[in-house]
């Protein structure tokens, strides 16, 4: 069939009418289609009753193509429902053409009103951008007004000149060109022509995003006044990438940069934030893959190891599994080169007994007055030096405290140290903190030289010392030994420049060298909490150059160095091998002899000390778990026999409260004991005060000195503070009070013997013994014994002592008198009374 231009149409079922074709840029076209219907045959009544004879017959209606037991009243039947279906059919075809249409014309509504609108939006920018040009524009005609008045104002006035003539040329542009550049007094300003290249430019610009790309080719009066200089300006390929990301974004293209793929290492647990970061992915996709997974976790909770597994495997990472351990594997253990290590000053500990002149001696030594700063004249801190000497030498000296409680304190300077300077006193020579520093210095095999001091006393006997010696298997040069003894005196500085002489000579033996050029390693010598400055380490760097900014991890403490502080007080940047400094900077205080080491970043030291302090409380936990229910019993029944003397102790460096505890474990017996509730570096604080309220002990305060909050505490809730500055009268006082705890010794005293002459019957009393003192005295008051045949049978107190018939204190040895017990009537005569009185005694701890 075709229509009236002769064109063929399409053919569907359904009456004429016209379809509506979409092509791409908006385009569209009508088509006009007519529809045939499929002819349907209905027999007429009266077909079913002829003979099938005749050409219109149907193939139903004759009886031999008809299916065998089908009446003509049922073959109507079918008939009749055949072409009421049918005609059902055709008209749902109709009905659901007629809402194809309405659906057809809602669409076309829509994208006309879609149309009208993006129309509209295009139009109101078009003229809010020329608004804005054409504002643009008398702002710039303004400003080169306003010049153009400038320059004539400056101009002297002359004589009005004739027009400029046109100058002679052949291109009507460069004319024009000049004679703009004449009236604008010397400014030339170009219009090149507009030629069909120049149109075709601007046609493309006009076509391209961003109108202001189409003007970009020109020269305007800004760029022509400031030299041609305009601002910088996106490269041709800078565009084309750009507008090559808008078309692959518009057309949901996939993004074409290259999957990175990730060695990620996973230890036993980890946070879904720190594992997003290690991946290098973000942390809401992370999050989305594990609640795909069914877990509905944040980005601050923890997930397991085979979770975590399975998550980087989907984001097409390789996982390393690591163990909590290997975190302090970042902490490099590398043997220095030969060739990168240089000479560093030694490390020279001064140990030896209490008063042997340690510290003078160092005083001496650095012309300082040491002995002076410290309470009680002993040194009761590790201090860290650095001297000079006349031949320009740099000797790192360490000083340790020679009393008992300081014996931890002695045992990390000799960690730390590659000489030992013992020193001995000429006059008291070896004594047993003396024996204890030659372990020390034996234990840590480094060489000793042995400093005779205070040979300027009348008393003194250098002989005596190196002869004791002998006995420690310290073998001094003057008796065929290779230990270098030199005799000093700290006052009168006899020997000192021979005892620096030895030193130099010992650490030329040892040729002690380090790498400085490296990350940093060293040890804490003391740690203090200071209210100022905060947790501060006397740090001696043993590789290394520690820096300013270096992030560290100590212990289980870590922090970045704030501020480094030599030994004379001054603040440095740096600080090599061999050098003592003060670290400022760290989030906690450390323990005494912990080491130090440099990593690069913040997690990493976070991470260290995060498993460290992990570690030091599962071992404390399983130390406390691994009790047996027997042992705890028998443990809880041993301790109801012991008195506990609790006390919280606070001090201003951490050595000294370890050697405070130390000390307070060894006092006490099977009877009584010191407990330290709490110890801890700085002020005693508010908190302090309440524990010792809560525990019934007094705050003992070793160089330090409570807070207000804590002053006023204590006196409101009764809590006693003690202030010590010597570790000698802390220790004594301690061992008083828990002397306090002892029970009393009870002492007999025997006074006197009776013996029992005779025994009476008396109404009212009972059986009284008539007796006879034999020795010493017979007091009411006083305890007896009751002997038969040399064998105690009661024991127990007089009720009654009488002479005569009156009531007595006391008989004297040889006269008689009578005696009734206190609930015992079973007396005999010839029984012996032993006569006796109790004597409480205090004890006290050894």
């Amino acid at each position: 069939m075709s229509d009236t231009d002769g064109k063929k149409t399409l053919g569907i079922r359904g009456g004429s009418g016209s379809v509506k074709q979409s092509f791409s840029h908006g385009r569209t076209k009508n088509v006009v289609v007519e529809t045939k219907r499929k002819r349907v045959v209905v027999p007429k009544p009266g077909a079913a009753k002829s003979s099938g004879s005749g050409s219109g017959s149907s193939a139903f209606g004759d009886p031999k193509k008809r299916p065998a037991g089908i009446s003509d009243a049922e073959m109507e039947r079918r008939m009749k429902a055949l072409a009421a279906a049918k005609a059902a059919e055709a008209d749902e075809a109709r009905k659901r053409e007629a809402e194809e249409r309405q659906r057809e014309e809602e669409r076309e509504r829509r994208r006309r009103e879609v149309e009208e609108k993006a129309r509209e939006d295009a139009e109101r920018e078009a003229a809010l951008k020329a608004k804005e040009e054409e504002e643009e524009r008398s702002r710039r005609e303004a400003e080169e007004a306003k010049k153009r008045e400038a320059e004539a104002r400056k101009k002297p006035a002359a004589a009005p000149a004739a027009a400029p003539a046109a100058p002679k040329t052949d291109d009507p542009a460069a004319a024009q060109a000049a004679i703009q550049k004449q009236e604008r007094g010397g400014r030339a300003v170009v219009t090149p022509p507009r030629g069909r290249e120049t149109r075709e430019e601007d046609d493309r610009g006009g076509r391209g995003k961003g109108g202001d790309n189409r003007r970009s080719g020109k020269l305007t009066i800004k760029q022509a006044l400031d030299g041609g200089e305009g601002g910088r300006q996106r490269s041709v390929a800078s565009m084309r990438r750009k507008q090559e990301r808008m078309r692959q974004k518009a057309m949901g293209g996939p993004d074409q940069r290259e999957k990175v793929v990730r060695d990620v290492q996973v230890p036993e647990t980890i946070v879904v934030s720190e594992l997003a970061n290690r991946m290098a992915e973000r942390v809401a996709d992370v999050v989305k893959s594990l609640m795909k997974m069914g877990m509905m976790v944040t980005q601050n909770q923890s997930i397991d190891a085979d979770t975590a597994e399975l998550i980087v495997e989907e984001f097409g990472h390789r996982i390393q599994r690591v163990s909590d351990a290997d975190v302090e594997d970042v902490i490099q253990q590398l043997e220095d080169k030969p060739e990168d290590k240089k000479a560093r000053p030694p490390v020279i500990t001064i140990m030896g007994h209490v008063d042997h002149g340690k510290t003078s001696l160092l005083d001496a030594i650095r012309n300082a007055n040491v002995t002076s700063g410290e309470a009680g004249g002993i040194t009761q801190h590790i201090g860290a030096y650095q001297v000079q000497t006349d031949s320009g030498a740099t000797l790192t000296f360490l000083d340790t405290p020679g009393h008992a409680a300081f014996t931890s304190m002695r045992a990390r300077g000799a960690d730390v140290t590659d000489i030992v300077v013992l020193v001995v006193a000429a006059d008291d020579s070896v004594m047993p903190q003396t024996i204890e520093a030659i372990n020390h210095a034996k234990a840590a095999k480094v060489p000793m030289i042995v400093a005779i001091n205070k040979c300027d006393k009348p008393d003194a006997d250098p002989n005596k010392v190196r002869t004791e010696l002998l006995q420690h298997e310290v073998i001094v040069e003057e008796m065929s030994g290779d230990v270098q003894d030199v005799e000093v005196s700290a006052k009168t500085g006899k020997g000192l420049d021979d005892l620096l002489e030895a030193i130099a000579l010992q650490a030329e033996i040892l040729e002690l060298k380090a790498n400085p050029d490296r990350a940093a390693e060293g040890a804490v010598i003391e740690a203090q909490l200071d209210v100022g400055r905060g947790p501060v380490a006397t740090v001696l760097v043993q590789k290394g150059t520690l820096k300013r900014g270096d992030i560290f991890v100590v212990g289980e403490q870590w922090g970045k160095v704030r501020a480094l502080v030599n030994d004379k007080g001054d603040r440095v940047d740096e600080a090599g091998p061999s050098v003592p400094v003060e670290v400022l900077g760290l989030n906690g205080t450390p323990e005494a002899g912990d080491v130090l080491n440099v990593v690069s970043t913040e997690a990493q030291a976070r991470e260290i000390a995060e498993y460290r302090e992990q570690a030091a409380k599962d071992k404390r936990a399983a130390a406390g778990a691994a009790t047996t229910l027997d042992q705890l019993l028998a443990k809880a029944k041993a301790d109801e026999n012991v008195a506990e003397l609790p006390i919280l102790v606070k001090a201003d460096v951490q050595g000294s409260a370890e050697a405070i505890v130390q000390a307070m474990e060894k006092i006490g017996n099977d009877e009584v004991r010191v407990r330290v509730l709490h110890y801890g570096v700085g002020a005693i604080t508010e908190t302090d005060i309440g524990l010792a309220e809560a525990s019934g002990a007094p705050v003992i305060g070793f160089n330090v000195r409570a807070n207000a909050p804590a002053r006023n505490a204590a006196n409101q809730k009764g809590v006693e503070i003690r202030y010590y500055s010597v570790i000698y009268d802390l220790v004594d006082d301690v061992k008083a009070a828990a002397s306090g705890l002892l029970s009393a010794e009870i002492r007999e005293n025997f006074i006197g013997y009776a013996q029992i002459k005779e025994v009476f019957k008396v109404s009212g009393v009972g059986k009284v013994a008539g007796c006879l003192v034999t020795e010493g005295v017979a007091r009411r008051s006083a305890g007896v014994r009751l002997l038969r045949d040399d064998v105690v049978i009661h024991e127990g107190t007089l009720k009654t002592l009488k002479r005569f018939k009156d009531e007595v204190k006391e008989v004297i040895s040889g006269q008689e008198c009578g005696m009734a017990f206190e609930n015992y009537d079973d007396i005999r005569p010839g029984d012996v009374i032993e006569i006796f009185e109790r004597e409480e005694v205090e004890r006290k701890l050894d």
